[in-house]
């Protein structure tokens, strides 16, 4: 059986599987599914829209699947919030269900979203994605596996991350970040260059690397314009890592963040 606190109030109609430990003070409304190994810390609340997958650990304060923050969202569709196994979530991290009916807001697997980060409704997280604290997504926002988005930093609604992308702390995107870039401290739409530190760890070599970084000087430092780069990009044999580069690039609709030229 779950271990479950005496001031924990549990829903009959709540799935949990038998290891589970919900802490004083939770709450986890019927509906909600939660798998092996989870754990919820104190005054956790859990709504029945939530399905967590194993091992997931819920710090102080955390609410998932709450209703979105959306003046034309209508109470009586029927949306979710779908969290990866072991995901990490710290103190008073928020994570709003889908706005459509049959909507989802998803988290990859081991996903670390750190103390009062924000997950909007109907974003998506891929694998591994680190947020800091204070960070806050709006909604439909995709963020691609491996991103880390520094503390207070701030993404707009349908934009994208690209993967293993970093944005820099108290910055702020209206605009898509291609994969493997960073963004730079204080600014706005603003790439700063190549996550360097980031491929390396990601496990991407010096040639992979190399390549990565010819196809971001012909993007940014050219002065190019956009099709002429891509087109320029294409002309030569591409690996994997600079096809889903130029691919990110030529696929966004909101545009691309632009380069700092300090």
């Amino acid at each position: 059986m779950p271990e479950i606190h005496p001031s924990a109030v549990v829903e009959d109609g709540a799935s949990l599987a038998a290891d589970v430990i919900v802490g004083p003070f939770c709450y986890v409304q019927a509906g909600a599914q939660i798998a092996a190994g989870c754990r919820l810390d104190a005054r956790v609340t859990v709504y029945g829209s939530v399905t967590l997958a194993a091992a997931c650990r819920l710090h102080a304060g955390v609410v998932l699947g709450d209703t979105p923050q959306d003046l034309a969202f209508d109470p009586a569709d029927i949306s979710r919030v779908e969290i990866g196994e072991a995901c990490v979530l710290r103190e008073g991290v928020t994570v709003h269900r889908g706005t459509k009916s049959d909507s989802v807001t998803r988290l990859g697997k081991s996903c670390y979203l750190m103390a009062n980060s924000h997950v909007a409704h109907n974003c998506e997280l891929g694998n591994n994605v680190i947020l800091a604290s204070g960070v806050l997504l709006a909604g439909y926002v995709n963020i691609g596996p491996g991103a880390f988005l520094s503390g207070n930093s701030v993404v707009h609604q349908f934009v994208r991350v690209g993967r293993l992308a970093m944005m820099s702390g108290l910055s702020a995107i209206t605009q898509d970040l291609p994969p493997f870039c960073t963004t730079r401290f204080t600014t706005t739409n603003t790439v700063a260059g190549i996550n360097i530190v980031g491929l390396r760890r990601a496990g991407i070599d010096a040639d992979g690397r190399q390549a990565i970084k010819a196809a971001f000087r012909t993007l940014y430092r050219k002065n190019l314009s956009l099709a002429d780069a891509l087109a320029q990009a294409r002309s030569v044999e591409m690996d994997p890592q600079v096809a889903e580069f130029i691919d990110f690039v030529a696929t966004s609709e909101r545009g691309i963040c632009g380069i700092s030229r300090d």
